[in-house]
């Protein structure tokens, strides 16, 4: 399928019309929108283990402009940025999700490989948006990047409570795994002192 205007701008679950994995059909389909008057937001991530603050931030991303195009951290660019453990949920299942969102226009992805402004030169967005979170986006960035956009805005983690993060659930499931150790480390031992004082008691009879 060779998406068009038209398909990028329907709502509703297209993965097929959504995803664009060469960068040469993307740079096509950025410039059909350019001409066509659309203003372009750009925005990347890793979108693990997806939660409400994802949401939060995406659909604030899609309010400054008319297109939406997501950069997907691929599985391997994922680990090497956030360790060997992520990410939890595999690139294919993490851009299923999010092609089911309306207020998200284009997916694409990201790889170890590329510089780490690609994506962002290709598309030139008239609005890229960064999170204040995303410690490997410094000044020096920022000014190498103001000839790429029109602006650039900066959001704060839209997730409410940490207690939804994916940094605070990944803390969560590890206490719980600890949690549910110990447990088995304390019956274990107390039924092993049992066992003892069993048989020190029946060698004294």
């Amino acid at each position: 399928m060779n998406p068009t205007v038209k398909s990028i701008l329907e709502t509703g679950f297209n993965l097929e019309a959504k995803y664009i994995s060469d960068y040469k059909e993307l740079r096509r389909l950025v410039k059909l929108l350019r001409e066509s008057g659309y203003t372009i937001v750009l925005t990347q991530g890793v979108y693990d283990m997806y939660h409400v603050g994802h949401s939060r931030y995406l659909i604030k991303a899609r309010s400054f402009g008319d297109v939406l195009i997501v950069g997907v951290d691929s599985d391997e660019l994922t680990r090497k940025m956030k360790g060997t453990d992520r990410p939890f949920d595999n690139f294919e299942d993490r851009t299923e999700l999010l092609a089911g969102f309306s207020f998200i226009n284009i997916l694409t992805r990201r790889d170890v490989g590329e510089h780490k402004y690609r994506l962002i030169k290709l598309v030139r967005p008239d609005v890229l948006v960064m999170s204040k979170t995303t410690k490997s986006f410094t000044e020096r960035d920022k000014t190498a990047l103001e000839g790429c956009c029109g602006r650039i805005e900066y959001l704060e983690a839209q997730a409410p409570p940490s207690s939804v993060s994916t940094t605070a659930k990944i803390r969560r499931l590890r206490l719980g795994g600890a949690q549910e150790l110990g447990d088995k480390i304390s019956k274990s031992v107390q039924g092993a002192i049992a066992d003892y004082l069993e048989g020190k008691n029946d060698t004294r009879s």
